[in-house]
């Protein structure tokens, strides 16, 4: 639905895996066309790129039988997971193969080392079937590889010799951020870089327009030739509303980030929202109370979301108070560096490990949504506060990180050309000969 220009983000009902279809290349066959995307090597030391489209003859050709596709899925394990929840997550829905790594000795290692922020990857059919799963092991270079052969699961380790390939890609906005990177084939977890990246200066509940446009370079690691996991964006381009915002990825002694062309840090002390997607219905300012009907200020933001959906920090911060507190309901509040403390009220529940003093990093997952306190359904209450007066923080000046130092600036501008040069190539004709 569109409202004053301004698109919302369908995200309530959005499914959580990407879904590929390995089945894909088979389609393209059978319509009498090969494609081949643009791929080059992960080195900052060239550009080769080749596109071939070709014309199959059509003659003694059959469209082919897709039978049951297999899907793509891969998930980063969250603080708290169990099993249960990231098979889900997975799409693993067979009852035998979720017996099978429940209970069976060599898949172990599964329940044991569930450490939060690993990428779990599963491939499945889409009645939730496993086909193959691939499970890091903690300090190794190895990994615990789920695969059916003959119509058995087996388990083993296997060592991890990736293969890592550059792809690039770029798409419309037309419904949501999501829909794009589903229609252009792109993993979810580059759409949520891309939201990360850009968070500082995009609100991606309120801003997105139909029509809108991305490029992005991201790394793709293959096992033994297939899609294993999504390495990381290595450059971006984000045109909203006619703003050309541009990423690239640079690394220097061991630390990387993400800049501008010209060497400007994009990393803000703060993101712009606590909630990844989701759309505003209270807004800073003046408004009747839901519950005391009486006109005040409000002075935060309300956020609907469903209940349980995941709250994150928005800078680094130290939890200054975490429990039940009044209206707010469920109450944690965290205090940043110099006069910045932010409130995230009326939640379901707190994250594992959050507690008073303890430390949370710009983006981690503080708590859920819920409707405690004075609330009259599911939201989050968020409070943006400077010497404890509470400020907008959709309109609030946020400090930055500091630019790259001149001795960086060689090297870094050879590595922004190449970048550029391959998000150059994904644009449409129109669009490249204005940029």
């Amino acid at each position: 639905m569109q409202k004053s220009g301004i698109l919302a983000q369908p995200v309530f009902e959005r499914l959580r895996q990407h879904r590929w279809a390995f089945a894909a290349t088979g389609s393209l066959a059978a319509l009498g066309m090969v494609a081949a995307v643009a791929v080059a090597p992960s080195d900052d030391r060239a550009l080769q790129i080749q596109t071939v489209i070709e014309n199959l003859a059509l003659e003694n050709t059959r469209p082919l039988d897709l039978g049951n596709p297999v899907f793509l899925h891969e998930e980063r394990i969250q603080r708290g997971e169990t099993v249960g929840s990231l098979l889900s997550r997975l799409n693993i829905q067979a009852p035998e193969d979720i017996q099978f790594i429940r209970n069976h000795p060599s898949a172990k290692a599964i329940h044991r080392q569930l450490a939060p922020g690993k990428a779990v990857v599963a491939q499945t059919t889409a009645d939730g079937s496993l086909r193959h799963l691939i499970f890091p092991l903690n300090g190794q270079d190895v990994a615990l590889v789920i695969e059916r052969k003959g119509g058995e699961l087996y388990a083993s380790e296997q060592a991890l010799r990736f293969e890592t390939q550059t792809l690039m890609k770029s798409a419309e906005i037309r419904y949501s951020l999501f829909g794009a990177t589903d229609t252009a084939e792109i993993p979810d977890s580059v759409a949520t870089q891309m939201a990360d990246i850009f968070g500082g200066d995009i609100d991606f509940h309120r801003d997105l327009r139909k029509g809108d446009r991305f490029s992005v370079v991201y790394e793709m690691n293959y096992l033994r030739g297939q899609p294993a996991r999504t390495g990381r964006i290595l450059a971006a381009e984000f045109v909203n509303n006619g703003r050309t915002l541009r990423a690239v990825y640079f690394e220097q002694d061991g630390k990387g980030g993400y800049y501008t062309p010209e060497g400007k840090s994009l990393r803000k002390a703060f993101l712009r929202s606590p909630l990844e997607f989701s759309r505003i219905t209270s807004g800073f300012g003046m408004r009747t109370h839901p519950i005391l009907n009486d006109y005040r200020a409000h002075k935060g933001i309300d956020y609907a979301a469903p209940t349980g959906t995941k709250v994150r920090a928005t800078g680094d911060a130290v939890v200054e108070f975490v429990g039940r507190q009044g209206g707010y309901g469920n109450l944690i509040v965290l205090r940043h560096a110099g006069a910045y403390t932010t409130y995230y009220g009326h939640l379901n529940g707190f994250a594992a490990g959050i507690k008073k003093g303890s430390r949370v990093s710009q983006g981690e997952t503080i708590g859920y949504v819920g409707a405690t306190g004075w609330a009259t359904g599911p939201h989050l209450h968020y409070e943006f506060r400077v010497s404890n007066q509470q400020v907008n923080p959709l309109s609030v000046a946020l400090p930055t990180a500091p630019p790259l130092e001149a001795a960086q600036m060689a090297r870094f501008k050879t590595i922004a050309q190449l970048h550029m040069g391959q998000i150059g190539l994904t644009r449409p004709a129109e669009l490249a000969k204005s940029n």
